[in-house]
């Protein structure tokens, strides 16, 4: 051969070998490309040129992935109580979930495919928040961007706010079409849990509040005064509840001020006007409050019990408000909720709320049963809320000669007009001789509770009679001293039950004085041979108004220094342990 052709052919071969080696790596991209695409988005072949595949063709191995991927964005919330929900990470599909849904239902879901693409993926830290963390927010793209934050909640309640932008999902731009499909998908409950479903709405085995809990697709309309359950058309509940969310059952002339609401199931409401994100707890006011110990054994305590496991993502609405009263306790209601209160008789909306509660948790006076409530909560848990509420300095009482030069403090809580001390300078003085830095206050409707509050926190022992004074207890830091002083007339039961009990169970001392005969003003209006005196106990027959009327609001106290002084000493010693 011609070295001449040597060259051509040679030239020829190189030519066809970078061809080669061009076809190589087509081929090759082009099969990665398909492997990438078979592993990690196998729906992307159910789709032609002419788009998608009907919901009938489609495998139903893609339509229980879809359905878990959408449902892994809603709030779990839906979800019943007695399931622990799991943030799915919306690019991996969730294989080890199951579901069932009607051919509606897949519809909707597939057509919200390439929504779900739109999701960027996140790591575990930004699904997952701790306790009382509050959803974190960033913005990428001048769009606002969301996070799931899960709560330690005893259902474990999640708050899921987040909001497809490039679908008009922010509450003030969505159209009625939208929140169609919300109520209809998001709010619609897990049909295929049969434990939830099994639950009746409400409870009313409590002896002291009924309860109703829901979740779901809920209407709450005030203008009805009815809370609606809407049921899956599976569902054969056919329920109706009258509750008076006030815990004082069976006290009728208490309940009579209360507004009754019906709570029933239901496959045909009114159409929502707004929603809610958050859970709902819907109570009243009313009733006892405006006295300090109503205030807190029916409403405060309650709410705590009922309300701290969502950490502010909670929204309240109030039956038979008091605005005076809210305003007092605005810090409370602060602490607990981060929305405005919404007077419930006074409200016109038709609010869609995926989780409600309508009353309180509430159990014996002025106390939580820890085997009963939410995440365990005790008096303890309710007196460390307060002091954190009001910004006291002193958690845990400081032991004698701890800091030199320095006395325990007293505070004797006085009264005005019943119960009061007919001798209080002669008190003052013996403990002072004792050794104790007395302060004298009056507590009544009116107190400033802040500054109440600080000055309850700083003394070392606490002393009253009997009354709704003593509920300032609260304020007291852990191991201080709540000194009971118990009125003529067989009342020792029932202090024990109002003052005693909750201060021990808040992680106080507690002492309890009983007075005798000579130290009650009823001997300048009974002889000493009067059955009152002879046989107090009788006149309990009668009911607790005649009782409270007799023994209570004709009363007050003449103590006897050289009798109550070893109740202080005991005191001090119990300082030095």
């Amino acid at each position: 051969m011609k070295p001449v052709e040597r060259a051509k052919l040679v030239r020829s071969l190189r030519q066809e070998s970078r061809r080669l080696r061009l076809l190589v790596l087509v081929v090759g991209f082009f099969l990665v490309t398909l492997t990438f695409v078979v592993v990690s988005k196998p729906d992307a072949l159910l789709f032609n040129l002419n788009g998608r595949l009907s919901v009938d063709q489609a495998p139903r191995s893609l339509l229980i992935r879809q359905r878990v991927n959408a449902d892994s964005r809603r709030s779990a919330d839906t979800l019943p109580a007695a399931e622990n929900p799991k943030v799915v990470d919306e690019e991996e599909g969730g294989e080890d979930a199951s579901a069932k849904g009607t051919s509606e239902e897949e519809k909707r879901l597939l057509g919200s495919e390439p929504e779900q693409r739109k999701n960027k993926e996140a790591t575990a830290s930004e699904l997952l928040g701790g306790g009382g963390e509050e959803d974190k927010k960033g913005k990428e793209d001048g769009h606002q961007q969301h996070h799931k934050v899960t709560l330690p909640t005893v259902s474990n309640y999640t708050i899921h706010d987040a909001e497809d932008t490039d679908n008009g999902m922010q509450e003030d731009g969505k159209t009625d079409a939208h929140k169609r499909d919300i109520v209809e998908g998001s709010l619609q409950p897990e049909t295929d849990n049969v434990e939830w479903n099994k639950q009746p709405l409400c409870d009313f085995s409590n002896f002291r509040a009924n309860v109703c809990e829901m979740r779901g697709n809920i209407r709450i309309h005030p203008s009805a005064s009815s809370v609606m359950y809407m049921e899956p058309p599976s569902s054969n509940r056919n329920e109706l509840w009258k509750v008076k969310p006030y815990p004082r059952k069976g006290d009728e002339l208490c309940l009579s001020h209360i507004t009754e609401l019906t709570v029933k199931s239901s496959k045909v409401a009114p159409e929502c006007t707004k929603f809610h994100n958050v859970p709902v707890v819907v109570f009243a006011l009313t009733g006892y409050t405006g006295n300090l110990f109503h205030d807190f054994t029916d409403v405060l305590v309650p709410l705590f019990t009922t309300a701290s496991e969502f950490n502010g993502e909670v929204q309240f609405l109030i039956t038979d408000m008091a605005i005076w009263w809210t305003r007092k306790y605005k810090v409370l209601f602060d602490k607990l909720s981060k929305y405005p209160l919404i007077d419930f008789n006074n409200d016109d909306q038709v609010h869609c709320v995926k989780h409600a509660i309508v009353g309180l948790h509430a159990y014996m006076e002025f106390t939580i049963d820890s085997s009963k409530a939410p995440h365990n909560y005790s008096m303890v848990d309710f007196n460390r809320f307060m002091r954190r509420t009001y910004s006291l300095p002193r958690d845990v009482v400081t032991a004698l000669g701890e800091i030199p030069k320095t006395k325990p403090r007293l505070l004797i809580i006085s009264r005005q007009r019943t119960r009061m001390f007919l001798n209080l300078n002669e008190i003052v003085a013996m403990a002072e001789e004792i050794g104790y830095d007395v302060v004298v206050e009056e507590a009544n409707v009116s107190s400033d509770l802040s500054h109440f509050g600080k000055v309850v926190n700083s003394v070392d022992v606490m002393m009253g009679v009997h009354g709704a004074g003593l509920t300032n207890c609260v304020f007291l830091p852990q191991n201080a001293t709540l000194i009971q002083i118990v009125p003529w007339g067989g009342l020792d039961w029932i202090s024990r039950i109002d003052f005693g009990n909750p201060a021990e169970q808040m992680g106080l001392r507690y002492n309890q004085y009983s007075i005798g005969v000579h130290e009650s003003s009823l001997t300048d209006q009974y002889s000493l041979d009067h059955e009152i005196f002879t046989n107090p106990l009788s006149f309990h027959k009668h009911g607790f108004e005649f009782v409270r009327q007799t023994f209570m609001d004709k009363q007050n106290v003449r103590l006897d220094c050289n009798r109550f002084r070893h109740v202080l000493l005991e005191a001090l010693d119990q300082l030095n342990q």
